[in-house]
C-alpha cells in the first residue's frame, strides 16, 4: 500500500485473510468454556475429572509457550504463508477431534495439539502483517487484529454454548470454522519475498543490538500487562458471585462488556497513534486499566463491575497493538518470524502466570485489595509512560 492510499481492510483481500486468521487465536482457549460442567459430568468416573477438565482450557497456552519461539525461527527459514496454512488446518483437525475422543487424557492431548496450531497461526499471522504492510497501514491492521481476536472469542463462546446444549462434546465442533477460513488464506495470501540484510557488518551489529533490546523489552512489558489483564477472566467471575450474582448469564455479560470494549478501542488505535505516539498510548491505556481496577476495588454492585470491566477492556486494547508494532519495527525483515514468536510466547506465558501470582494476593487481601494493588501498579505505569512521553516529545514554540 502506498502512503497516499490508506488501507481499507475490507477492500484488501490480504488484510481480510489475516484478520480472519486472527479470530481463531482466542477461540482456542475460550470455545469450550461453556461445556466444562458437562464434560466434568460426562467423565465423572475418572478420579481426576475435576482437575483434568479444568486443564482443558489452559492446555493450548502451555503448548504455545513451549514452541512459539521455535515456530518463529521456522517461519523465517521456511516461509510464513505455509506455516499459517498448516496451523489453520491443524486447528480444525485437533479441535474437532475432541468430538470423537472418549478419554480425558486423549482430550488433553488434542488440546495440546491445538496449542501447536495456535502458535503457528499467531506467529505467522503477526509476522505477515509486518512483511506485507508498513506505516499507518500496519498500525491500523495491528489494532484491528486485537478486535478480530476479541470478536472471534465472543462468537466462539456464544456458538459453543448453543452446541453444548446438545452435548458437551458438540462444543468442539466450533473449531470447524477454521475450514471456512482456510481457502480464503490460500487464495489471497502469497509468500512475501525473502529480504536480504545489508552486508555492512557494523550496520548489522547495531541493528541486531537494537532489535534484541526492543524485542525483549516489549515481550517483558507485554507479559506483565497480560498478567494484570488476565485477572479479569480468572477472578472477576468469582467477584461477581461474591457480590451475590451467581447467574452465569450475568457473569457472561460482564465478560462480554470486557470483550466488546476492547474490540471498540482497538479499532481506534490507528487514528490515535499519530497524535499520541507509543508513549502517549501507553499512558492512556495504562491509565484506563488502572481506573478500571480502581472502580472494581470500590465496586459494591453490578453496574460498577460493568464500568470497571469496560474501562479495563478499553485500556488493554489501547496498549496491546503497541507491543507488536514496536517489536516488528525493531526487527530486521529476516527476523520478523522470530520476533512474532517471542511476542506470542509472552502473551500466553502471562496468561499462565497470572493466576499463580494473583491467587495468593487474593487470599491475602481479598478482592478489593487485589484490584486496588493492580490499580496502583497500572496507574504508576501510566504516570511513568506519560512522563517519558513528555520528555521525548519535542516542544513546539510559537513563531
Amino acid at each position: 500500500m502506498s502512503p497516499s492510499s490508506p488501507l481499507t481492510p475490507l477492500k484488501d483481500p490480504r488484510a481480510v485473510a489475516l484478520l480472519l486468521a486472527a479470530t481463531l487465536t482466542t477461540m482456542a482457549n475460550a470455545a469450550i468454556s461453556p461445556a466444562l460442567p458437562g464434560l466434568e459430568a460426562r467423565f465423572a468416573d475418572h478420579p481426576q475429572a475435576a482437575l483434568l477438565t479444568r486443564m482443558l482450557v489452559p492446555a493450548p497456552s502451555v503448548a504455545v509457550v513451549l514452541i512459539a519461539g521455535f515456530v518463529g525461527n521456522l517461519a523465517d527459514r521456511l516461509g510464513k504463508r505455509m506455516l499459517l496454512l498448516l496451523g489453520v488446518a491443524l486447528f480444525a483437525l485437533a479441535g474437532c477431534l475432541g468430538m470423537a475422543l472418549t478419554s480425558l487424557e486423549a482430550l488433553l492431548a488434542s488440546r495440546l495439539a491445538l496449542g501447536v496450531a495456535v502458535a503457528l497461526i499467531m506467529t505467522a499471522q503477526t509476522a505477515l502483517i509486518g512483511d506485507l504492510f508498513q506505516g499507518e497501514d500496519r498500525s491500523r491492521l495491528l489494532g484491528l487484529q486485537i478486535s478480530a481476536r476479541n470478536l472471534g472469542g465472543l462468537v466462539a463462546i456464544s456458538l459453543a454454548g448453543v452446541l453444548a446444549l446438545i452435548s458437551p462434546m458438540h462444543a468442539f465442533a466450533i473449531h470447524a470454522l477454521a475450514l471456512l477460513i482456510l481457502p480464503v488464506l490460500w487464495r489471497n495470501l502469497s509468500e512475501p519475498p525473502r529480504m536480504q540484510e545489508p552486508v555492512v557488518q557494523s550496520h548489522i551489529s547495531v541493528q541486531t543490538e537494537r532489535f534484541g533490546a526492543g524485542l525483549w523489552a516489549m515481550a517483558g512489558l507485554q507479559m506483565l500487562t497480560t498478567i494484570c489483564f488476565f485477572t479479569m477472566p480468572t477472578q472477576v467471575p468469582f467477584f461477581v458471585t461474591h457480590l451475590g450474582h451467581g447467574n452465569t448469564a450475568l457473569i457472561g455479560s460482564v465478560m462480554a462488556a470486557l470483550t466488546l470494549s476492547g474490540t471498540i478501542a482497538a479499532t481506534r488505535y490507528a487514528s490515535l497513534h499519530p497524535r499520541l505516539g507509543h508513549g502517549g498510548l501507553f499512558a492512556l491505556g495504562y491509565g484506563l486499566m488502572g481506573a478500571g481496577m480502581a472502580v472494581l476495588a470500590l465496586a459494591s454492585s453490578l453496574p460498577w463491575v460493568f464500568l470497571g470491566a469496560s474501562l479495563v477492556g478499553f485500556g488493554f486494547a489501547t496498549v496491546s497493538p503497541n507491543f507488536n508494532e514496536i517489536a516488528l519495527r525493531a526487527a530486521p525483515a529476516s527476523r520478523r518470524g522470530r520476533a512474532a514468536g517471542i511476542m506470542t510466547t509472552s502473551v500466553f506465558l502471562g496468561q499462565i502466570v497470572s493466576p499463580l501470582l494473583t491467587l495468593p494476593l487474593l487470599r491475602a487481601t481479598g478482592f478489593a485489595g487485589t484490584f486496588a494493588s493492580l490499580a496502583a501498579l497500572l496507574l504508576a505505569a501510566a504516570a511513568i509512560a506519560g512522563l517519558l512521553h513528555r520528555r521525548t516529545t519535542p516542544v513546539s514554540h510559537p513563531t
